[in-house]
């Protein structure tokens, strides 16, 4: 359970023999000398001096003493968990207090399975815990994902009588998200009597730990909504979390205001954070201006701006900032070189890519990752290298895996290369791939290339397996709330003067020579059924939305959680001329700016 010492194979905790004989008032000063002692320890030197003197005159066998010892060398910087675990072995009979410092103290040393050790053998002994002991059992739960046990010592607390303590709540809230119960968390949390901001911060960050970014802004614009609460840093780095993964722009400067307002030094994690936020929401003029602000860089830092200038198709600089990155002094790692040949790939900068690829393993020594060579096969594929792609995946020196296939398998659709997307698609299917978007991929091939037949067979193994089709979606901000349109979309409060303005929008659009490409509609319907269908995809129901609840000029920035179709892309381009807009769509990992009737991609997507 806990590491020994050679402490316990000597008398050194033994009694004095022959103690000096001192008065009661002598003996409480020199106590109190011995703690004040040990309260200026700056390092475990010092604290075995202290500890020498405390058993010297006799006062390790005082409680009060014995406790200091365990907490100043279990709790400080400078502590050793060993030395403190010898110290609470001598003590006769250990109590609420010292069982607590050594649960505390395990937790912090990363001991979580220790800590719990500890808490049964406080039971065991009969040592009643209190409010204090709980917050940091939970902590160890959360970190393990011990949902049995979180439950079972929950269950502790109400035996105990402190289900009611402020603090032990506000790790439950914290244990359940972390374990991915939220709706425990959410039961803690509406039954309690008082919150703090603590309590909002809980909710907020185990929403957010389960990637449940509305629910974040949801819960942090009701805890706005009582005006009485100052969130904390945490809280407001993760709402920038929420706004980058929300591609929520303007709540995302607003949370930016609330930390210069509430942090006087913003550090290299929070400046990281915000930069990630606005080259995510498509800002990417603010992103690159905080990051040359920045009076010092991490490896972290560099990885966010090279990332998000790959989104925004600006290969050359992110290529630039790499660079700039190495003349620093910093070495790249596997997760940068993500990003770089990421960038290459968005960019179409094929010869590039290869050189960092190949540098990378004889410059850096890092191995490729089935991430690194599926950049390799998005650039190969991006560039029409089908065949390529193909001979590279065959001569890996790793076993591919889904993410190489699935790069593969999206690169043929978009070239409608359906035999080899059958190769890839076998290998999905045979690793028992539980994605539906491969099954829908390669149906959506076959429904291309008119083989209804092959669509059907796909469409009834998704069926038998169990799967369903990811409906695609559409986010748009507007006066500061998040919007969000599935395609067909008639669950929208304003969905009659969405469609009404769909219905102004297209016809606009046929002055531009506009015509619908029902190519995109990949059901074996009418040419007037693909129509209505293309007229209700979720990101023109959000460009129309926006276009009657902003003013004229203002941009209109979408994020999707599927690709774009290319109907979509002619459509957005055409719409961003006739009504002299600005259109921002980050269609997965990848950002459209569409203005003056072009599109920043160069339709090479």
């Amino acid at each position: 359970m806990a590491g020994t010492s050679v402490l316990q194979q000597t008398n050194f905790f033994s009694p004095p023999a022959d103690p000096p004989q001192f008065s009661e008032l002598n003996l409480r000063l020199k106590e109190q000398q011995c703690l004040s002692l040990l309260k200026r320890c700056k390092n475990l030197e010092d604290f075995k001096q202290a500890h020498a003197q405390i058993v010297k005159w006799g006062f390790f066998w005082n409680s009060f003493s014995a406790s200091n010892l365990v907490a100043a060398c279990a709790l400080s910087d400078w502590g050793s968990l060993d030395y403190a675990c010898s110290i609470f072995q001598q003590i006769h009979e250990p109590g609420t207090f010292e069982f607590n410092t050594m649960i505390r103290a395990h937790v912090k040393d990363m001991n979580f399975q220790d800590a719990l050790v500890f808490y049964y053998e406080m039971l065991e002994r009969g040592v009643e815990p209190d409010n204090f002991t709980y917050p940091a059992l939970f902590k160890a739960c959360a970190w393990l994902k011990a949902k049995e046990e979180g439950m079972q010592i929950h269950g502790h607390v109400f035996k105990f009588g402190f289900e009611s303590d402020l603090y032990v709540q506000n790790s439950l809230i914290n244990m359940y998200g972390k374990c991915g119960e939220i709706q425990h968390s959410w039961a803690v949390f509406e039954q309690m009597d008082e919150k703090s901001v603590a309590s909002w911060s809980a909710i907020i960050a185990a929403n957010a730990s389960l990637g449940m970014w509305y629910e974040c802004l949801m819960v942090f614009g009701n805890m706005s909504s009582d005006g009485c609460w100052r969130p904390e840093e945490s809280t407001l780095v993760t709402l920038l979390s929420a706004c980058t993964h929300l591609g929520a722009l303007d709540l995302g400067k607003c949370t930016h205001g609330a930390l210069l307002r509430n942090i006087s030094e913003l550090n290299v994690i929070v400046q990281t954070s915000l930069i990630d936020m606005y080259v995510k929401c498509g800002y990417l003029e603010k992103g690159l201006s905080l990051f040359k602000k920045m009076t010092k860089r991490n490896q972290m830092s560099y990885t966010v701006m090279i990332s998000g200038l790959a989104m925004q198709g600006h290969g050359e600089e992110a290529l630039r900032i790499y660079s700039m990155m190495l003349e620093e002094g910093l070495d790249p790692d596997d997760v940068v070189y993500v990003g770089v040949l990421s960038a290459c790939s968005h960019a179409g900068l094929v010869d590039e890519g290869f050189n960092c690829f190949d540098r990378m393993k004889s410059e850096h020594g890092i191995e490729p990752t089935a991430q690194h060579y599926g950049c390799m096969v998005d650039l190969m594929g991006k560039a029409g290298m089908i065949n390529e792609a193909l001979e590279f995946i065959n001569s890996m020196h790793i076993k591919p895996n889904d993410v190489v296939w699935r790069s593969l398998l999206s690169a043929c659709r978009v070239h409608c290369h359906l035999e080899i997307g059958e190769i890839a698609a076998k290998h999905l299917f045979e690793s028992n791939s539980q994605n539906p978007g491969d099954y829908v991929i390669l149906s959506n091939m076959y429904a291309r290339a008119e083989k209804w037949v092959e669509v059907a067979k796909i469409r009834t193994e998704m069926a038998r397996k169990g799967f369903n089709q990811v409906p695609g979606f559409s986010l748009v901000e507007v006066r500061r709330r998040i919007h969000k349109f599935v395609s067909q979309d008639t669950s929208h409060p304003r969905c009659g003067s969405v469609y009404e303005m769909i219905h102004q929008m297209e016809w606009q659009l046929k002055f531009e020579g506009y015509s619908p490409d029902t190519s995109q509609v990949l059901l074996d319907v009418d040419e007037e059924e693909k129509r209505q269908r293309l007229k209700g995809h979720s990101q023109k129901l959000a460009i129309a939305f926006a276009l009657i609840h902003t003013s004229k000029g203002t941009p209109i920035r979408i994020a999707r959680n599927l690709r774009m179709c290319s109907d979509c892309h002619t459509y957005t381009k055409l719409i961003s001329i006739i009504y002299e807009r600005e259109i921002t769509v980050r269609d997965r990992n990848q950002f459209h700016h569409f203005k003056n009737g072009t599109c920043s991609c160069r339709d090479y997507w």
